[in-house]
């Protein structure tokens, strides 16, 4: 029995998400068994490099990463990125069973929203169509419609870059992640490029001999680096609950545009499947927003209340500079109320 290169993918993504969602439990459980016995990672300590499962949840994440990538060669991004989603739907499950976090009931049914449209998109999916060497690749790269989208990429990059980060980088969440996007959907077509070079010298085609195999390369090195990097920006200045729903939807749409301009993922595919596929994706984005909305309600939940006493909630948003200030400007107030009475 002959396996399409589409199932090969479909079960990549799911393995991939399957690795992934398990890893952030296995590493939090770590974390939790390493803060008990030493300074927690948060305050600086490193006694999680001594835990066990921590590693065995870095490496579930490497695997999970891997099979992700190895995805993009064999199915089209239409199908393989919005199964990302399910990576949540298993984090958030296990994390109701092993750590024992609420999964509220909006939260469940963002898990069934995520699970409909995905069984949408898989159904609707196009057909994988694996060029049969690098040079056609190439072609594809250099055609007038994904250079237009490329350029205009960049320009904007370079924009956000030079112009609106400087300004608005830490008040604007979208600065940083339109960077992450957009080259995000870059890294994606190059690294689908290098990972086809690199199935068909397997298969007996080298493919290495040729210049473009390695601009295809080096256009994934430095894309993913740049993308990286202001990932860890937006995560170190924004609050993880709304990044990561924000990077998700506008990643995963402009993956899915850059991949369809460039290997024409859509071609030979009719409306009602087209309009399908968009309706899978709008739907897997709505369970995504709605997981990590209950996400952000617990996250909330757990700060002080508003008549906590002297250090009151709003300090929590503060620097430790700040809110040690108004720990002493409450104190010195306390002290001139006592001395007036």
């Amino acid at each position: 029995m002959t396996v399409s290169d589409n199932s090969r993918g479909l079960i990549l993504a799911v393995a991939s998400s399957a690795f992934i969602g398990s890893s952030f439990i296995l590493k939090k459980k770590g974390l939790k068994r390493a803060g008990a016995n030493g300074a927690r990672a948060g305050f600086g300590g490193y006694a999680y490099l001594l835990e066990p499962l921590w590693w065995i949840g870095m490496m579930s994440m490497l695997v999970g990463e891997a099979s992700n990538l190895v995805a993009y060669v064999f199915a089209p991004a239409v199908l393989v990125t919005p199964l990302g989603a399910l990576s949540i739907i298993v984090s958030a499950v296990l994390a109701h069973f092993i750590l024992k976090e609420r999964l509220h009931k909006m939260g469940i049914l963002g898990c069934v929203s995520c699970i409909v449209g995905s069984l949408v998109i898989v159904i609707h999916a196009p057909q994988e169509q694996s060029p049969s060497s690098v040079e056609e690749i190439w072609i594809l790269a250099i055609q007038p419609a994904f250079l237009i989208y490329t350029a205009v990429a960049i320009f904007i990059v370079l924009a956000l870059v030079l112009y609106f980060e400087p300004r608005y980088g830490h008040t604007n969440i979208l600065v940083y992640l339109g960077i992450c996007s957009l080259m995000g959907s870059l890294t994606v077509v190059s690294i689908k490029a290098v990972g086809i070079a690199i199935k068909l010298t397997f298969e007996g085609i080298g493919q290495m001999a040729y210049p473009h195999t390695w601009l295809f390369a080096l256009g994934a090195v430095i894309c993913t680096v740049t993308q990286l990097n202001y990932l860890n920006k937006a995560l170190d200045t924004f609050n993880t609950a709304v990044v990561s729903p924000i990077y998700y939807v506008m990643f995963t749409t402009l993956t899915i545009v850059a991949s369809a301009i460039m290997f024409k993922d859509w071609s030979g595919q009719n409306f009602n499947s087209i309009m399908s596929e968009i309706c899978g994706f709008i739907t897997v984005l709505s369970g995504t927003l709605l997981l990590h909305a209950t996400r952000e309600q617990d996250t909330s939940d757990a700060f002080p209340a508003a008549d906590a006493g002297p250090v009151s909630w709003y300090t929590w948003k503060l620097s430790p500079d700040s809110l040690l200030k108004n720990v002493k400007d409450d104190y010195f107030v306390s002290l001139n109320c006592s001395d007036a009475t």
